[in-house]
């Protein structure tokens, strides 16, 4: 078989050949012969079954198989006229043309490699910045408010009218049209005012109201809500207020900060500073995700310039075109559907970022092998259950979501980017 190897870049070559007819069909006897060992067919003994009876009965699938082993032939013979290891080809080969003639299949198909990258200067991209301490004002405000975490609410000692934080102890029961309606109704429900924990309105009108007091209260229920019953329907709610309680301000002392910490050993001074420490994590951690993190993504993205598999930047262009599908409707949708041409603008609009955003992905994986960054599949885990908590979902289901969708190697990628970032900043220091 002639192989013909152009070369596009450092990164793609173009493999042709035509798949001899005689040699496929060279194929497919000896496949025919194998498969006749395994076979079970009636009227003939185990492994005795003819090459002739095989063909007749699996023909098309022994084509295919014959093929396809041409082909891998066709590819190996192509990796070793190119020089490049089976090992560094990345991603599936591109068929760009596959046509059947008389002496056999015109063969022509592109082969991606994994990018070399000359790491010299990485260095030069990491931004001067300040590192960030708690100012008072900052820890004050953080003490205050653990205090008031663990302040208890007591009933208050004066009646007054209900006041914004106030915590209130109420019945209620909800109407529809005067018809109450199920899950609607209370008693000594504990709200507090200005949480935003209830239907908007909702709160506000309970401000003024006083020991005993009923009232009426009109609330439009959100279209979003929850309950298709309920949704964008107006309700009145019938309320009576039994009792008012506020927050008794803890005492900021050594026995509050062993009761926060669960240390007997624990002194203010060493609550402060774990509040000082969390406080400076959190506005460095904002520093580097708003500025940071981009910057140097830039920046690395702009300092190397290589070839990139043409095949991993298509993937990533269908990712951002699926991306972008998810967020149109069934009439524009179809309009991309139908026009190819319309089609293949928006793909050019998505590829420069989908280039950049492949591009950083190998320098970020280069740089990680260069300064020994590793991350395993229990630190994966750990963030995303931390993720879960973060944000109130079920950690087993966020897992199982990021499995499904193969958002793994993405999550993965993540966390060594920040542990990569993180090491190049100084954070570590």
């Amino acid at each position: 078989m002639k192989v013909t190897v152009k070369k596009i870049d450092d990164a793609n070559v173009v493999v042709s050949g035509t798949l001899d007819a005689k040699a496929i069909e060279q194929n497919i006897d000896k496949l025919a012969i194998q498969a006749g060992k395994d076979l079970k067919v009636d009227g003939f003994r185990q492994g005795k079954v003819p090459a002739h009876v095989v063909k007749k009965l699996h023909g098309e699938k022994l084509e295919q198989d014959a093929e396809g082993e041409a082909v891998r032939e066709l590819i190996d013979e192509g990796l070793k006229e190119a020089k490049i290891k089976p090992e560094d080809m990345i991603g599936q080969p591109a068929f760009k043309k596959y046509e059947k003639t008389d002496k056999g299949i015109e063969v022509e198909v592109e082969i991606s490699k994994r990018p070399e990258i000359d790491l010299k200067g990485y260095m030069d991209v990491v931004p001067k910045y300040t590192k960030p301490k708690a100012a008072k004002k900052d820890l004050d405000a953080k003490m205050k408010e653990f205090a008031e975490q663990q302040a208890p609410y007591e009933k208050i000692a004066r009646k007054r009218a209900v006041k914004d934080g106030d915590m209130t102890v109420i019945d209620f029961e909800g109407f529809i049209a005067d018809v109450a309606f199920e899950g609607g109704s209370a008693e000594k429900f504990n709200l507090k005012i200005g949480s935003g924990s209830f239907i908007p309105g909702f709160e506000e009108q309970i401000i003024g109201m006083k020991y005993e007091e009923e009232k009426e209260v009109t609330v439009t229920f959100p279209k979003e809500y929850g309950s298709e019953d309920l949704a964008g329907k107006e309700a009145t709610f019938k309320v009576k207020l039994h009792e008012i309680q506020e927050q008794k301000a803890a005492d900021l002392d050594d026995a509050f900060a062993q009761k926060v910490l669960s240390d007997e050993k624990a002194t203010l001074d060493t609550l402060k500073k774990k509040l000082e420490d969390q406080i400076t994590s959190e506005s460095l951690s904002k520093l580097y995700n708003d500025e940071l993190k981009p910057q140097m993504v830039e920046a690395l993205v702009k300092k190397f310039d290589f070839a990139l598999p043409n095949n991993i930047v298509d993937q990533e262009v269908d990712a951002k075109v699926n991306a972008k599908a998810q967020e149109m409707d069934e009439k524009e949708l179809e309009t991309y559907k139908t026009d190819s041409k319309k089609l293949d603008k928006l793909r050019d609009s998505v590829r420069d970022e989908a280039r950049d955003s492949v591009k950083a992905t190998f320098i970020v994986d280069a740089l990680a092998k260069e300064e020994k960054i590793e991350v395993d599949d229990q630190e994966v885990m750990s963030a995303l259950y931390y993720q879960a908590m973060m944000s109130g979902q079920n950690a087993e289901e966020l897992v199982k979501y990021y499995q499904e969708n193969n958002l793994m190697p993405a999550a993965k990628m993540g966390l060594m980017e920040d542990k990569l970032f993180g090491k190049m900043l100084g954070f570590d220091k």
